[in-house]
């Protein structure tokens, strides 16, 4: 397949540009740095006037971010997020050209399949990201949430959305110190790892407050 020989021919390049964006990493981040989107803009779930914003680094075929978006986001979704208390975001951070390629078709399916996509790409990481045949698997899987052969062939050459995709990551590595998944920025402050219910819970519970 095309899209199989387009992604494994730049494997190379996505390995060696990572590796040079983590080794830069800030000293201090500061709340205007962590508030930039990137080009194809930050997608919001939430009240955008909550008096907490969570942004979540994420790699789609990272298996840490998958323990946490099965175990601990639908409840911060039910208890924080849909109840107006969180602004949440997630932002691309692949490290790998198959989760550049998840983040991609996310973003091609438009704003509002964003999260589902993701969600779907999550739930089943075991069955495309680990799979003997990926770019196959990843293809049967987003048939389900719409895309033809022939939207996920052109979603997956579209340089622009490939370009914002990679610029997110590059972005918070050098200016952010982000060097895994998931990293999280609370109110700006930094936290790494999956984090479980209680975690959060006890984190939110007083900056939001009554």
């Amino acid at each position: 397949m095309v899209i199989r020989r387009t992604l494994l021919a730049g494997l190379a390049a996505v390995v060696m540009g990572f590796a040079g964006a983590v080794g830069a990493s800030a000293q201090t981040v500061s709340a205007d740095e962590v508030a930039v989107p990137g080009p194809l803009g930050d997608i919001e779930l939430g009240n955008k006037n909550a008096k907490v914003t969570i942004i979540e680094y994420a790699s789609l075929t990272c298996s840490h971010c998958a323990t946490f978006h099965e175990k601990t986001w639908p409840i911060l979704k039910q208890k924080w997020i849909d109840t107006g208390k969180v602004r949440f975001i997630l932002r691309e951070f692949p490290l790998d050209p198959l989760a550049t390629a998840g983040f991609m078709l996310a973003r091609c399916a438009g704003n509002d399949k964003y999260y589902p996509i993701v969600d779907l790409l999550f739930s089943q990481q075991k069955n495309w990201a680990f799979s003997n045949k990926p770019v196959e698997a990843l293809l049967s899987l987003v048939k389900q949430a719409g895309f033809s052969q022939e939207s996920f062939e052109a979603c997956l050459k579209n340089q622009q959305i490939y370009d914002a995709v990679n610029a997110v990551r590059d972005r918070a590595a050098q200016k952010l110190g982000v060097s895994s998944t998931p990293t999280f920025f609370i109110n700006g402050q930094v936290q790494r790892g999956a984090m479980t219910v209680e975690e959060l819970d006890k984190i939110l519970t007083p900056l939001v407050g009554n």
